[in-house]
């Protein structure tokens, strides 16, 4: 190899070594997030690297810059370290905490030791915040507030999880591909999450407790902030790299499909499921013909820490209970006899004070991984009056919902984090009638308005992307958005917009879709004021109906009139979740790519 090539091939290390440092202050931060494709630069804050990089072979780099022990050699023989940690922090928001953060984790060149430090830090600060707020737990008498403190416990709980696991990543990887990547961009993604529910929680209540819990909770957001910038840099480095076993085909233009398409990846025992629903390992039957009359039952019967795919048929019936799949109860599947014929239904809600808030009132509250739910309704039926009212919230990562109809009002479908797909459903509502913050994409659905109180305005969707550069968005792609009779025969009407800015940088795009002429001409409506306005992302592209001209549309800076084809593609499921993989596995039809009506 010649001394140019020695030179590149220094270069190259340079820069793994101090994405991987970048990324162990990020640890300290708790939760990154990170830029999803299609946003721009000046908003997203995604740094380019190169594709000069690609002078070494694909093999070569995932041998020398990102072997960890080759990683240490190239650590240790830097003169340049603190140069490098300043020069990386120079990407985060907060760059003085982010200094003082790699500070406390570089007493060692090993990037295994640099890690566990940092992930320590970051862990050890949240359990700090939740010693905390049970102290004001005990001070605060108040039963709403006591709710919305243990609404907090459970979630800062969860942040830790995720940071763990993303540390358990690194620390047993030897290399790391694009799929990693991702994978740590959407575990801290839903730290960040847990953290800002911490605060929705106190909402409802009255006090001043929320803003103590707001005041603990500023450095350890600050601090996800800037290891979003981190892994951001770690991610998109990756993305220039042509790893072996990484899929080629998601960078090429999707192809369009009008059909259910099995992928050509599916085994055959997981094709069949495409057919016929998968046969039940548990049946629960109101009429005593399962093994179980309710579906909490069933779920108990199941190990707490399960893997196993266990799948529940659900008989006909309607099912007035509510039903917790709880975290480490993994690739539970619901399949019910037909959304007409299977029926769980509840009516908790904010207005009638249910502890916990809208995070709890969920009718169905899903939590464990690998989720399956088909055939069946979920619904909330607490009506407009009663305020937020969810039917289903999924906190769960690699969820899927097919052919299932979701029923309220305000606050239907809580897509709180983590990746989710929803193909085939029917989903009604008034008011922000699907929000949250997970990466979402919904396709060949029906979003059904329904009429709101009188004098009040219908948003179909609510993004709640707090972070610039989170992995978060609501993608609708090729689905109906149209009006039950009663709304459209309101008098006088009600209006009707396809989504509002919930958090600074929300994200939605709708593609390929039919709009109704309900939507009002400027199609989005404001939060508050002038919130959010300049940082949202919101998009539309070729859609069609008598709602969807864009010629009159809000004139944002948030708003992206026209994007190209290249940035819409991003948002197809293939290249925005990765999700060939784990949607093969889930056994329901769909396409990585565009899907046309």
């Amino acid at each position: 190899m010649g001394s140019t090539q020695k030179n590149k091939k220094l270069g190259l290390l340079g820069i793994a070594s101090i994405l991987f440092l970048a990324f162990v202050v990020a640890a300290t931060a708790t939760a990154p997030e990170s830029c999803a494709e299609g946003d721009d630069k000046e908003t997203c804050g995604a740094t380019e690297i190169h594709s000069s990089n690609k002078l070494m072979s694909a093999h070569e780099v995932m041998k020398s810059a990102f072997s960890l022990e080759g990683l240490a050699d190239a650590i240790s023989k830097s003169d340049h370290l603190k140069n490098a940690v300043k020069s990386i922090c120079e990407s985060t928001d907060f760059k003085e905490l982010c200094e003082k953060s790699v500070a406390k984790a570089n007493n060692s060149n090993d990037p295994k030791e640099l890690i566990k430090a940092a992930f320590s830090v970051a862990w050890e600060n949240i359990a700090d915040v939740i010693s905390k707020s049970e102290l004001i737990k005990r001070a605060d008498k108040d039963p709403m507030t006591s709710a919305a403190l243990d609404v907090c416990k459970e979630v800062l709980d969860h942040s830790i999880e995720d940071l763990k696991r993303s540390f358990n990543v690194i620390g047993e990887s030897s290399s790391l591909s694009n799929r990693h990547g991702y994978d740590l961009r959407v575990w801290l993604t839903a730290a960040m999450t847990f953290e800002e529910t911490c605060l929705d929680a106190f909402e409802n209540t009255t006090g001043d407790t929320g803003e103590k819990m707001k005041q603990l909770l500023k450095t350890s957001m600050e601090l996800t902030s800037n290891a979003l910038a981190m892994v951001t840099k770690l991610d998109e480095f990756l993305k220039t790299l042509e790893i072996p076993g990484i899929s080629r085909r998601l960078l090429e233009e999707p192809t369009p499909t009008t059909d259910e398409e099995i992928p050509q990846f599916v085994d055959s025992a997981t094709r069949h499921l495409l057919v016929a629903p998968p046969r039940p390992d548990i049946v629960v039957a109101q009429d005593g013909s399962g093994k179980f009359k309710t579906i909490t039952g069933a779920l108990n019967s199941i190990p707490e820490k399960n893997d196993r795919r266990i799948v529940i048929l659900i008989k006909a019936g309607v099912y007035k209970e509510y039903v917790m799949v709880p975290r480490k109860k993994n690739n539970i599947v619901f399949v019910g006899e037909g959304p007409t014929k299977t029926v769980i239904t509840g009516n908790r809600n904010v207005a009638d004070k249910w502890p916990g808030g809208t995070y709890k009132c969920g009718t169905v509250i899903v939590e464990g991984e690998g989720f399956i739910c088909r055939d069946l309704t979920i619904e909330n039926t607490a009506g407009a009056v009663k305020e937020q009212a969810v039917a289903l919230r999924i906190s769960a990562d690699m969820a899927v919902v097919h052919n299932c109809h979701l029923n309220a009002y305000q606050d239907t479908l809580y897509t709180h984090s983590y990746r989710q797909f929803y193909r085939g459903c029917t989903i009604s509502g008034t008011v922000d009638f699907i929000f949250g913050n997970a990466p979402v994409v919904f396709q060949k659905c029906k979003m059904v308005v329904r009429k709101p109180l009188a004098n009040q305005a219908c948003m179909v969707t609510a993004q709640g992307r707090k972070d610039r550069r989170g992995a978060s968005a609501i993608v609708i792609q090729s689905c109906d958005i149209v009006a039950e009779p009663a709304l459209k025969a309101a008098n006088p009407p009600n209006k009707v917009f396809l989504g509002r800015p919930w958090k600074e940088f929300s994200r939605t795009i709708i593609m390929f879709s039919f709009i109704d002429n309900i939507v009002v001409p400027e199609g989005w409506s404001i939060w508050q004021g002038e919130f959010a306005l300049d940082t949202c992302w919101y998009a539309e592209y070729k859609n069609r109906g008598p709602g969807a001209s864009t010629a009159k549309r809000v004139n944002w800076k948030g708003y992206k009139r026209n994007i190209s084809p290249e940035v819409a593609k991003q948002f197809t499921p293939g290249l925005f979740m990765l999700a060939d993989e784990w949607l093969g596995r889930a056994g329901i039809p769909f396409s990585s790519g565009y899907v046309r009506p």
